[in-house]
């Protein structure tokens, strides 16, 4: 079953958000490669199809796998497409570890700007910790 049929096209671009569309993509498919709803060998949807689907350019989808590639997430292979490569387990959990500081330092940043303190914002991470995971 391919990344497609799978419904990996459940991408979401939104279209005011100042982040290029290539680059929404590109973050999309590597959360789903990080977080292992992409495994290793499974094709990317192609470039045409997933221009298509998303009703953008050809140009902005090969954008989002080139960058893709260049990070070491998936290959090119010539007349198939894009798969996701082996990732090294150490590395995902660094990138994992580095995406939660970025995260972090938004939220903080945040809680800022609305005058939390840090004891109120230890409050709200403690609180979203101890709920239930959805999904």
């Amino acid at each position: 079953m391919t990344a497609q049929q799978k419904g990996v096209t459940h991408l979401k671009i939104l279209q005011n958000s100042g982040v290029p569309i290539y680059q929404q993509i590109s973050d999309q498919f590597k959360a789903d490669i990080l977080a292992g709803k992409l495994p290793q060998g499974e094709y990317l949807p192609s470039i045409r199809s997933l221009a298509k689907d998303l009703k953008i350019s050809v140009i902005t989808t090969m954008k989002a796998y080139e960058q893709l590639e260049e990070e070491g997430l998936v290959t090119a292979v010539q007349g198939k497409g894009f798969y996701v490569n082996a990732q090294d387990s150490e590395m995902l959990k660094e990138q994992h570890l580095r995406k939660v500081e970025e995260c972090l330092t938004q939220a903080i940043q945040a809680a800022q700007i609305a005058g939390m303190t840090g004891q109120e914002l230890r409050e709200t991470l403690d609180t979203l910790l101890a709920m239930p995971e959805e999904g």
